[in-house]
């Protein structure tokens, strides 16, 4: 069972996402979501303005390297961790 952050991340990823009704989990290959990078600029303004963190553009370039969405949601919860 994922988090609450998990469920929250989802739930903006799934807003992007060229999903046919299947479920997401944070095993779910970021590929398989048809998501490029215009709907990742935008989950990643998503999750910024809702966690009040910047994610620098250098972070996102890595982010194209993340394989499912485990990945992106551990990479949030470092930014959040890291400004606490």
């Amino acid at each position: 069972m994922a988090d609450q952050l998990s469920q929250e991340i989802i739930e903006k990823i799934k807003a992007h996402a060229d999903m046919d009704g299947g479920e997401i989990s944070p095993e779910t290959e970021l590929n398989a979501l048809g998501i490029h990078s215009l709907e990742l600029t935008e989950i990643i303004f998503d999750i910024e303005e809702a966690y009040g963190i910047e994610i620098e553009m250098n972070t996102v370039e890595a982010w194209s390297n993340l394989k499912n969405v485990g990945d992106m949601v551990a990479a949030v919860r470092d930014l959040i961790s890291a400004k606490a």
